[in-house]
């Protein structure tokens, strides 16, 4: 194909964007030669076939034309921020003449400006108008009147007003032509000045009019007005004030609602608060509180007085301003009323307190004179015998010696006198506390401050040492403190050994040890281990030596007690309550039971072991088979039989019958009492009587014991195969009816606890688990499905199918119809950008075709120039 084709063939393609939508939108002829027939191979019964026979580029051309009237307009209006609209009432409705739209529009404009524009404005009236204009406005009469007398030209401006505003000053020059001399000759022109100075004349007289206008009208109303008052007194009439009260109406009383009105506008305004101050400022300020309250002891000790440490004040010459004046205090007191009166007491108070002190400034201003008299005096006096003989000399030395001994026996009186009034001051200084103390460096020095003193004194000493000492004031106090907590640890173990144990000093004591627990957990847990890993080394070393070990002392047993007070005991696993727990439960198993007072010890630990475990609910075997042992030794020894007992416990022996009683008198007399731990140490003091007495508490409290232990092992699934082994014994070994009534009642309650449990759980046993088939040599037979075919399955799982070959067929419409959209956008774009570039050649052309000729008729009236 040679060049000039090619661009026959260029001009004759799509130039535009509109040719390919109005070749696709034209209308397909149907020719027989052009149908397309899918043809199958195989004629399969059952199976729709679709689009059997069809036209080709139908569906095609559907597809543009709903492109072009969706998508294509969408793409033109992409950059199109705002559109159009006419929303004009019936403006392209034919149907409507034209006016019923004049009277439909007139209409809803008056509905849209009747609704309120203020809701809460009661007194909005409609706006209503004449010609356009607003009724308001016209009646205000703004128009500019040239004369009151002319009505008909009401409304229009004068000539001259005209001339002088809108004439630009020319229209001064002018010749005024009145309308009634119009035949007469023409006046001269005035001058502009002339015509200034007329128009501020008549300014002025306009003016001073005005002001005589409303002087006469103040005039009028101020004689008026004394006229009306003339008058009025003359119709005045008053009763008497007997007829006035007759006649006077009772106040209502105001309601309740009014009065808590009144009451809450009279209130105070809540006012900000200060905000809350941090650990290391409270602890600076008790610190210096504390600090203030040691010195002022210090200062009562020894004896001096308060106002004797105040400084003197120092002279003050004439000439000084008094430039370092400083208010310390506010002397301004607040208004106060008291019965509808001002309140004078307080001011009378503080002038009777100012007059005395002016009283004593002024005494102690006498004085200083006098003294001062007295010095000038003598000086003068000194002065005038100067020159007197030797005799004279030793006169005045023998009266200057005589005056200082009367003045040495006058101080030591007032000394005396001063000491008298300040000894019980001192004594009373001396018994005080201190109120600050420097934490101890050792046990000896700690043992020494609080020796001697009350439980009161005691904790308050504690108190001050760990607020004077508080970690925050200085760096090393975190350690002294952490000292400070061993130290009290070992205090109460040591006040535990004494012969009388003083309890309720340890029981005062456990508070202060539970504040430095929360300061120092650390430090705090460390300790307490030491201590128990000390006592279980002890008990394994006697185990070791002799083969059995006693319960350790009540020191031991209270630090167990403490253990459960400072750190929690209901975790699964804690560094402290943990070896505790153990320790316990050695104690229960391998320290034999030979006394009373073992016995007393280990109920002791099995109350502990209860409150341990009231939270978690563990099991403790040891607690059972220990009030299992007690139940035991309070049998005779015949009746040993029929169940088994663990060590500590034995069957048979010499430490049977320790919980026995026999005395039918000491029956009879017991009554229920607490056991205190105190009995421990001195029942070897005790006579028969309290020995029975204390048996049968013990025996009591295990009772008690076994019933909180059913109560909380309930929902354990062998809780009756545990306590099988209690209800045995209680039921048919313990002689009950020999028994008191109280030891009865707790005896029932106990077995009734026992026995109401009913049974939650089965015990646990293992999961049956079905047998396993021997292995056989008959074949596995699969069903093969033919290809194409679908597994046949249930029906839901045939609805999922169908439902995942829905969405697979959707997806890929949806792909396919995507797809299709983004070519017909890019044929569109392709269209525009060639539209583009054609009409910017055709106006390249135009332009080169332009300059071309113009060149040539440049270049021809140029060659004329030349033959010319």
């Amino acid at each position: 194909m040679g060049k000039a084709a090619k661009r026959k063939r260029k001009v004759s393609g799509p130039s535009t964007a509109k040719g390919p939508v109005k070749s696709a939108m034209a209308v397909v002829k149907s020719n027989p030669f052009e149908v397309k027939v899918n043809r199958q191979k195989f004629d399969i019964l059952g199976r729709k076939t679709k689009n059997d026979v069809g036209l080709p580029g139908v569906s095609r051309s559907k597809a543009i034309k709903k492109r072009t009237h969706t998508l294509l307009k969408e793409y033109k209006e992409r950059e199109k921020s705002n559109v159009f609209k006419d929303k004009r009432f019936g403006e392209y409705n034919t149907n409507i003449t034209p006016e019923e739209k004049m009277i439909r529009r007139f209409a809803l404009e008056r509905q849209q400006n009747y609704g309120k524009k203020n809701i809460y404005n009661l007194n909005e009236d409609e706006e209503l108008t004449h010609y356009g204009q607003s009724l308001a406005e016209i009646e205000k009469l703004n128009d500019i009147v040239d004369s009151d007398s002319d009505t008909e030209e009401r409304g229009t401006l004068s000539a001259e007003l005209t001339a002088a505003h809108f004439g630009g000053g020319g229209g001064l020059l002018r010749k005024k032509v009145s309308s009634g001399q119009e035949d007469e000759e023409e006046e001269k022109p005035k001058s502009r000045k002339e015509l200034i100075e007329e128009m501020i004349a008549k300014s002025k007289q306009e003016k001073q009019e005005r002001q005589t206008r409303r002087e006469s009208t103040l005039e009028l109303t101020e004689k008026l007005d004394n006229d009306w008052k003339e008058i009025q007194t003359l119709m005045a009439h008053k009763p008497p004030k007997s007829e006035r009260k007759d006649k006077e109406v009772e106040k209502p009383k105001p309601d309740e609602y009014d009065m808590i009105v009144r009451e809450l506008g009279f209130e105070m305004k809540a006012k900000p608060s200060e905000r809350m101050k941090t650990e290391e400022e409270l602890a600076k300020e008790e610190q210096a509180r504390l600090q203030k309250l040691e010195a002022d002891r210090l200062r009562r000790m020894r004896g001096t007085d308060e106002q004797a440490d105040k400084k003197k004040p120092s002279h003050v010459s004439a000439d000084d301003l008094a430039d370092g004046f400083i208010l310390d205090k506010d002397d301004r007191r607040l208004l106060s009323y008291k019965d509808g009166k001002i309140n004078i007491e307080n001011e009378e108070e503080e002038k009777e307190e100012e007059e005395e002190d002016e009283e004593g400034g002024e005494e102690e201003n006498e004085n200083e004179e006098e003294s001062e008299d007295q010095s000038a005096n003598e000086d003068e006096d000194d002065a005038a015998d100067s020159h007197s003989d030797l005799d004279s000399d030793l006169e005045s030395e023998e009266e200057a010696a005589g005056n200082k001994e009367e003045k040495k026996d006058k101080t030591n009186e007032n000394e005396s006198q001063t000491v008298e009034e300040l000894d019980p001051k001192r004594e009373a200084a001396k018994s005080e506390l201190p109120y600050t103390f420097a934490v101890p460096e050792s046990y000896e020095t700690f043992k020494s401050l609080l020796a001697g003193r009350t439980i009161e004194q005691q904790l308050i000493i504690l108190e001050r040492i760990q607020k004077c000492n508080h970690p925050s004031l200085a760096v090393g106090n975190k350690a002294k403190l952490e000292k400070l907590f061993g130290f009290l640890l070992e205090y109460i173990g040591e006040l535990a050994t004494l012969d009388l144990p003083e309890l309720r000093t340890i029981d005062k004591l456990v508070l202060p040890l539970y504040n430095l627990c929360q300061m120092f957990p650390e430090a705090a847990s460390d300790s307490v281990k030491f201590i128990l890993r000390d006592a279980a080394h002890d008990m394994e070393e006697v185990i070791e030596v002799k083969g059995r070990a006693t319960l350790p002392g009540l020191d031991t047993l209270i630090y167990l007690k403490i253990t459960s007070l400072l750190f929690p005991t209901s975790d699964f696993w804690h560094p402290v309550v943990t070896p505790a727990f153990i320790y316990m439960s050695q104690l229960l198993t391998k320290c034999r039971i030979t006394t009373l007072q073992d016995v007393i010890k280990g109920l002791f630990i099995c109350c502990l072991f209860l409150e341990y475990v009231s939270l978690s609910r563990r099991f403790v075997p040891e607690l059972i088979n220990f009030l299992l042992g007690v139940l035991h030794i309070s049998l005779p020894k015949k009746q040993a039989q029929g169940y088994t007992v663990v060590h500590p416990f034995t069957p048979v022996g010499k430490n049977l019958e320790l919980l026995l009683v026999c005395d039918k008198e000491d029956l009879e007399s017991w009554q229920k009492q607490n056991l205190p731990l105190g009995v421990v140490t001195r029942l070897e003091e005790t006579s028969k009587t309290e020995m029975n007495h204390i048996r049968l508490s013990c025996l009591a409290l295990c009772f008690d014991l076994i019933k909180k232990c059913a109560a909380l092992y309930e929902s354990l699934p062998s809780f009756h195969e545990i306590m099988h082994p209690v209800r045995i014994l209680l039921t048919q070994h313990v002689p009950v009816n020999e028994y008191p009534e109280k030891m009865q009642e707790w005896y029932h309650s106990a077995l009734k606890e026992l026995e109401t449990k009913v049974k939650h759980y089965t015990p646990l046993i293992c999961e049956k688990k079905k047998p396993v088939p021997l292995k056989q040599y008959t074949p596995k037979i699969v069903k093969v499905l033919e290809f194409g075919r679908k597994q046949s399955s249930s029906k839901k799982e045939q609805e999922r199918k169908q439902l995942i070959q829905r969405h697979k067929r959707e997806l890929k419409g949806a792909i396919r119809e995507i797809r299709k959209d983004n070519q017909f956008l890019a044929r569109m774009q392709l269209s525009e950008i060639m539209e583009r570039d054609s009409a910017r050649k055709r106006k390249v052309k135009e332009l080169l075709g332009s300059l071309a000729t113009q060149e040539g008729e440049w270049k021809a009236m140029k060659r004329k120039k030349w033959k010319n």
